[in-house]
This record gives C-alpha cells, structure tokens and sequence, in this order.
C-alpha cells in the first residue's frame, strides 16, 4: 500500500508550494478581540507606543487593561483614511495590519 501525504502539512516537499493563503514559517497575524471589523486591525504585536493614537487619534483607543492600541473606529473619509495609512506604514512593530483588498 502506497504511502499518502496527509491533505494539509505544514512543510512542503521541496520544490512544492505551499498551501494556498498560508506562509511555511510566517505566523499569521492575530488580531485583538477589540478591533471593529472593517480593513485595518491591530495584532498582537502591538507594543503600546502610542504612535497610532497620536497620528489617527479618531480611529485608535488604547486597552487600559491589556496595554495595546486596536481599531476602535474604521476610518470614514480620505482624511482618516490617509490617517489610518500614515499609522499603518509608521507603526515601528507593523502591528497595524490591512485586510487585503479584493
């Protein structure tokens, strides 16, 4: 009896790609529970340095709790749009994350 690959395993052979929408050792982001939904979140990264807050101040809050920012409002026009972005492309962990666009 021939030996058959189980339908998902986590290291390719070589020369195989890997699974489609996953990344063999890249973790996936995990978002924090408090991000509204919508394009951008903030991931466990998060390092609590206040740069998101201080550069979209409408669309970040910070967890008192847990000492993190997360997306407490998606962004409503170009202004915080272009906000949102500027915190995205700064942020010093890349904790703030965007949903691709499809």
């Amino acid at each position: 009896m021939a030996h058959r690959r189980p339908a998902y395993h986590p290291f390719p052979r070589v020369g195989e790609a890997p699974p489609a929408g996953r990344l063999v050792g890249v973790s996936q982001p995990e978002p924090w529970p408090e991000n509204v939904p919508g394009p951008y979140f903030v991931d466990r990264e998060c390092i609590d340095c206040d740069l998101c807050r201080t550069t979209a101040p409408r669309n970040f809050e910070r967890s008192e709790e847990g000492g993190y920012s997360y997306v407490a409002r998606q962004p409503q026009g170009s202004e915080e749009e272009s906000d949102c972005e500027r915190a995205r492309l700064d942020c010093p962990v890349e904790a703030i994350r965007r949903h691709s666009r499809a």
